[in-house]
């Protein structure tokens, strides 16, 4: 039993994971766009999709609880200094 909680626990860290991952990897595309006049729509755009994708992964995983919704948010927080600096290291 407790294999399995193990398990589970893992899967949402690693979703939390996935979504920082693409939360925070859109987030350069999305300064470059607010940067570039004309594209304000667009880039208005995106922060809407951004923000509505990770607000509702972590409203479904707090339907699960509040364990799946913590360990969801720590593998966002654990996702975002990963790709920030993956994103901001360009040889």
């Amino acid at each position: 039993m407790i294999a399995e909680a193990g398990m589970a626990g893992a899967g949402y860290i690693a979703l939390g994971l996935l979504t920082g991952a693409l939360h925070f990897g859109l987030l350069r595309w999305n300064t470059l766009l607010y940067a570039r006049p004309g594209r304000l729509w667009a880039a208005m755009g995106i922060q809407c999709a951004r923000m509505a994708g990770l607000g509702g992964v972590l409203f479904l995983t707090a339907l699960y609880g509040a364990p799946p919704l913590l360990l969801t948010t720590l593998g966002v927080l654990i996702a975002r200094p990963l790709v920030t600096r993956w994103v901001a290291w360009k040889p």
